[in-house]
């Protein structure tokens, strides 16, 4: 498949050793009379998925840019596949032994256990769907303690899902809506708009709680056969994990789906609307800067995303017998051919 860009827009939000981990870059000697920082990074994503290399290699080329590299002042520790309670908890104890100056954590499961195992090292996290309500920061605009980051959706976001699923897919009546409870404060943050919207579009939505693997395909099994049934995972690193097992159950049901990152299309899913997850990470180099140069993680605002992006997926509309709006090709940030 290849790729190109159709247009461009901005929504304004409110503002190695396996799956062990490995120090990456390695180890660096610091500049004479420059004392030299290390920083532990804990990944939700596999090491060996693309999505999540690119995210750390945004993250640590900003750093360069910003003085921060292996050659002179900075060691980063990654551990990957921090995907639940034991794993996180593992890998959290692990990091804090080797006494970091600051710690990155990516999705809830890593945040939690990293806030769990430490109250005075400075974290940044990333792609955490509701930090407030997730007990991980007092408010928006003061977190407190020592933990900042960037919320990965608005509230009203969700909105969003229902709208192009309908859009792209005029016959739905029914949208199976996947959550995961083990992990359920991004469903309660993004429910209602996802409700509201597809109320007044005349969606009814059907429920799924998934906590893994087998019951991705227990909930196909619900819609299966079904005439004008969507789908919509609504967002949990679960998802992520499983996307490519999501993707072809979908396709081998023929149901339109809407997902919430740019590479479930790029994987050959359908649509996607969320943030550009590779510009979060540069932005959270920008504050873990700002930390290690003596700012205080409490007193710096979380921040919603800046960007949006509308991607769709021409093949794959196409095996689902879909006819894609030119209006919505038009609006769309990049077309999947």
């Amino acid at each position: 498949m290849t790729a190109h860009r159709i247009g461009r827009r901005q929504f304004i939000a409110g503002f190695g050793a396996g799956a062990a981990g490995s120090a990456w870059p390695l180890a660096a000697h610091a500049q004479q009379g420059q004392r030299s920082r290390r920083i532990g990074i804990m990944m939700s994503t596999a090491e060996g998925d693309p999505e999540g290399q690119a995210r750390v290699k945004a993250l640590l080329q900003k750093l360069g840019d910003l003085g921060w590299n292996a050659e002179s002042n900075l060691q980063v520790d990654v551990r990957w596949g921090a995907t639940d309670a034991g794993r996180s908890g593992s890998y959290a104890e692990d990091l804090i032994k080797l006494s970091p100056d600051l710690l990155v954590a990516n999705a809830t499961s890593a945040l939690a256990a990293v806030q769990g195992a430490t109250k005075t090292i400075p974290i940044v996290f990333v792609q955490v769907t509701d930090p407030v309500r997730g007990g991980f920061v007092a408010t928006l605009a003061r977190p407190g303690g020592n933990i900042t980051g960037f919320a990965s959706f608005e509230d009203t976001m969700g909105a969003k899902w229902p709208e192009l699923l309908k859009q792209i897919a005029p016959q739905t009546g029914r949208a199976l809506i996947m959550h995961n409870p083990a992990a359920d404060t991004g469903t309660v943050k993004l429910m209602p708009a996802i409700q509201t919207t597809a109320q007044s579009l005349g969606i009814e939505l059907l429920y799924a709680a998934v906590r893994d693997g087998p019951e991705i395909e227990k909930a196909f099994q619900m819609v299966a056969n079904a005439p004008g049934v969507g789908v919509i995972p609504v967002p949990d690193a679960l998802f992520t994990l499983n996307r490519k097992r999501l993707i072809t159950l979908a396709a081998e049901q023929r149901l339109p789906a809407v997902y919430y990152f740019r590479y479930f299309a790029a994987d050959g899913g359908l649509m996607s609307y969320g943030p550009d997850t590779i510009e979060v990470y540069r932005q959270a180099a920008a504050y873990i800067d700002r930390i290690l140069k003596g700012a205080n993680p409490g007193e710096l605002p979380v921040q919603n995303p800046t960007k949006y992006e509308l991607v769709l997926n021409l093949k794959t509309a196409k095996t689902l017998g879909l006819t894609v709006p030119p209006q919505l090709q038009v609006l769309a940030d990049e077309v999947i051919e």
